[in-house]
């Protein structure tokens, strides 16, 4: 693309050098660029992108978009100066990828807890009923089933639109993406056009960033209020932020809920850990997901459906074909009758909302256990209450490593234990090593109990000292279990 085309999507504060030149790749990473390159220096949480200005051009970078300008100016080198490149970038790259979002429909899902069971549920139907999609997940990106593997929930902006480029240039008609509340903060989905939000809900989370709960909502709802007037906002009725995510949306509101009227609504008729019957907006449909959680998160993928024009009938349908997505709610048995569900909770409510979940299908036909932890290097305000609602909602609990990162996991879990009662603490053991945790769970665990394997759900790596190495729950129950 043309340079001088390319940086008329956002005003330059100033332009030094020629724009007359072919621009063949766009970048944030100074070690990624390539000769013919533009160079955006970005100032980051850890570090500034002005720095490596120099070692940019070096590798070949035929212009730099920076907020200022280096004293020393190469030859050859055009320099764009904006007042934020944070905010040029997103624009930049949608520019440069060819405006993907104008090509398809691109559904976004945030809130706490729920965007990657809704989003991901919401690109198997569609592929389902023979769309071409594509999915930006926690999980894993697919364009039209091809899996791209994901470092984050939501990518940087140009990673992101080099992705939705790929999509729209393979022709899928729809993309589902999580948006995290990171992504929004840090103009990650700027320049994007999105044809849907949805709102799951807000609890605590990632305060180690945004430091308070209300910057934590706020950021949310930034998204809700850049939608355009042609889209639509599904907010949870069941949630009292959701009336705020919309307060200033210009987009079509719907809402959902599974205690009060609402344009979609459902409840629980049957339920087992095989899954629910339930009534959705009159209508009867069995799904093969469990918990009030899940109904709240098909009732967003329904609404969803709808609004996308699919007949409401059609998208029940679809809904009774949906299997969980991996990690969330997970169900493994034992030969002698335990049953083991590997989840992704890692917050207080995701805890909560699964254990109850669990205790009501369980109906004290069976013990409860627990195995969790909280990671390493975040919001350690969590950590106290992660342990409360175990301890409040489990027969037995054993608190374990999670992701440690770059902290001691015995520190975590002194973090952790620091919020029990001495009486509390009489049905919690702590068991540093994640392996030994789960296997001691599987084999104390009696024919009928159920044993609730939380924090991890998907993930198949355990990060210690920095250092990345494989672990996957999944497989260390099905080794305990010897299955």
């Amino acid at each position: 693309m043309e340079l001088a085309q390319l940086i008329n999507v956002c005003r330059p504060v100033r332009i030094v050098g020629d724009t007359e030149k072919e621009i063949n790749g766009i970048e944030i990473d100074s070690r990624q660029i390539k000769e013919g390159n533009l160079f955006v220096a970005m100032r980051g949480t850890q570090v500034d992108g002005h720095t490596y200005i120099a070692k940019a051009i070096e590798l070949g970078a035929r212009a730099i978009a920076c907020e200022e300008l280096p004293s020393d100016l190469q030859d050859g080198v055009t320099y764009i100066q904006y007042e934020s490149t944070e905010d040029a970038v997103g624009p930049l790259a949608t520019s440069f990828y060819g405006n993907p979002t104008s090509r398809m429909k691109l559904i976004g899902v945030t809130g706490t807890n729920g965007k990657t069971t809704i989003a991901t549920v919401l690109y198997n139907m569609y592929r389902r009923m023979g769309f071409k999609c594509g999915l930006c997940s926690t999980v894993c990106n697919y364009i039209n089933g091809k899996a791209v593997p994901t470092e984050c929930t939501t990518p940087d902006p140009i990673t992101l639109n080099r992705l939705l480029g790929q999509m729209a240039d393979e022709g899928c008609e729809y993309a589902f993406m999580e948006v995290s509340s990171h992504s929004v903060a840090q103009k990650r989905i700027g320049g994007l056009t999105f044809a849907g939000g949805i709102f799951t809900n807000l609890t605590r989370d990632h305060l180690d960033y945004h430091k308070t709960f209300e910057n934590y909502r706020d950021a949310k709802k930034a998204f809700f209020d850049a939608l355009p007037k042609g889209a639509f906002a599904i907010i949870n009725a069941d949630d009292r932020n959701g009336a705020v995510m919309v307060q200033n949306t210009k987009a079509k509101v719907r809402t959902y809920s599974t205690r009060s009227g609402a344009d979609f609504k459902a409840k629980i008729l049957e339920e087992s850990f095989e899954g629910m019957n339930l009534e959705m907006n009159g209508k009867e449909v069995c799904v093969q997901f469990v918990g009030r959680f899940n109904v709240s998160n098909l009732l967003a993928i329904y609404g969803a459906a709808v609004m996308l024009g699919t007949e409401p009938q059609e998208a029940l349908i679809q809904l009774s074909a949906m299997k969980p997505v991996n990690g969330r709610f997970e169900t493994i048995r034992s030969k002698n009758g335990v049953t083991a569900i590997v989840d992704y909770a890692h917050t207080p409510d995701a805890l909560k909302n699964v254990l109850d979940t669990i205790n009501e299908v369980l109906r004290h036909r069976g013990q409860c256990w627990t195995v969790c932890g909280a990671g390493g290097n975040r919001d350690k305000g969590k950590r106290p209450l992660m342990a409360q609602e175990a301890v409040k909602n489990s027969d037995r609990v054993i608190i374990t490593s999670d992701n440690p990162r770059f902290e001691d996991p015995q520190d975590i879990i002194n973090d952790m234990l620091a919020g029990l009662t001495e009486k509390q603490r009489q049905k919690v053991v702590s068991i540093v090593d994640r392996r030994e945790a789960i296997r001691t769970a599987c084999m104390m665990a009696q024919p009928g109990d159920v044993i609730l394997v939380a924090g991890k759900g998907h993930e198949d790596y355990q990060i210690v000292q920095g250092v990345k190495h494989h672990f996957d729950d999944h497989e260390v129950i099905c080794e305990a279990f010897g299955s």
